[in-house]
């Protein structure tokens, strides 16, 4: 669904646009790039969570594990 909504836009972008719609379509090919540009933004923020995700685990993390490794060592040989 689309909504009529007014920009300001800069004139070496609107030359752009002119020379790059197909069919004479500005607004088809300024939604197109808004498109593109979502997608890209949201591919590099699942990058970002990603490297984050696989990163070294932190100091904190590495205690965390080791308790979490002694207490599952105790509770297992306590039987």
């Amino acid at each position: 669904m689309r909504s009529p909504k007014t920009f300001t836009i800069d004139k070496d972008i609107l030359r752009y646009l002119a020379g790059t719609a197909r069919d004479g379509s500005e607004g088809g090919r300024v939604n197109e790039l808004l498109q593109e540009a979502i997608e890209r933004e949201a591919y590099q923020r699942l990058e970002a969570e990603a490297a984050k995700f696989f990163a070294a685990p932190t100091r904190s993390a590495r205690r965390e594990m080791k308790s979490f490794q002694s207490a599952a060592i105790k509770s297992i040989t306590r039987d």
